[in-house]
């Protein structure tokens, strides 16, 4: 077995669409460390395995599991709280939905920035994606400007940055890239309510079947409603 020549990089890899063509991109360009964060959402399960078969389809093998009790004990979100409905996506509006999670990009970047300064790595690659999102405040260009600050500021060397390769992409263009990549969109899971099958109404999963409509494709994973 060889040793890879390439850098270092970890990705956060919830298991969505988003994050899967992330994950595609920075193996092409990297050595890859996945990190996958469960924060007592309703598809926890659904997306770690999800987590796990992205994994092996892309011969990740440095993969770290962790558990965030944190948000769902604050709630305050859909996601984590199961008093609060996930709306459809025609219910959602135009403000910030119950959906968001409070916050919840800076958990998540704070185990990724962790673990690639114990590992050496200098990139930190996320999936997040501004245009055909949901309006989540920490999916903006500038709050990862503040937050690539506040890194640092906050290592030892200073020398990891947090990058967006997709953060200005819309959906059907993650989809072609993806397809490029060869990225296992058959593997992923981004409905905000069900583990069987994927809804179909949530704000979720519209924007990502309006996004294989878009790109003239047919959307590989179940859904209950079409």
């Amino acid at each position: 077995m060889t040793l890879s020549t390439k850098a270092r990089a970890v990705v956060l890899l919830s298991g969505g669409m988003d994050s899967c063509v992330c994950t595609a991109l920075a193996v092409r360009d990297y050595d890859v460390a996945a990190v996958h964060v469960s924060y007592g959402q309703r598809t926890e399960e659904r997306e770690r395995q999800s987590f796990l078969a992205i994994c092996r389809r892309l011969n990740i093998r440095d993969q770290l599991l962790v558990r965030n009790d944190a948000l769902r004990a604050i709630g305050g979100s859909a996601l984590t709280d199961e008093a609060i409905d996930v709306p459809d996506a025609v219910n959602v509006g135009h403000s910030v939905p119950v959906t968001y999670v409070p916050f919840r990009n800076a958990h998540f970047l704070a185990v990724a920035v962790s673990w690639a300064e114990v590992l050496g790595a200098e990139k930190v690659y996320i999936g997040a994606v501004e245009p055909d999102s949901s309006g989540y405040p920490d999916c903006r260009p500038a709050y990862y400007e503040a937050f690539n600050q506040v890194v640092r500021m906050g290592t030892k060397d200073g020398r990891i940055e947090i990058v967006t390769p997709l953060i200005a992409m819309h959906k059907a263009e993650i989809i072609r890239l993806g397809l490029e990549l060869n990225a296992p969109f058959d593997l992923t899971w981004s409905c905000y309510s069900r583990e069987d099958q994927a809804c179909g109404v949530c704000d979720s999963c519209a924007l990502r079947l309006r996004a294989f409509a878009a790109a003239g494709l047919e959307d590989p994973i179940p859904y209950a409603r079409v």
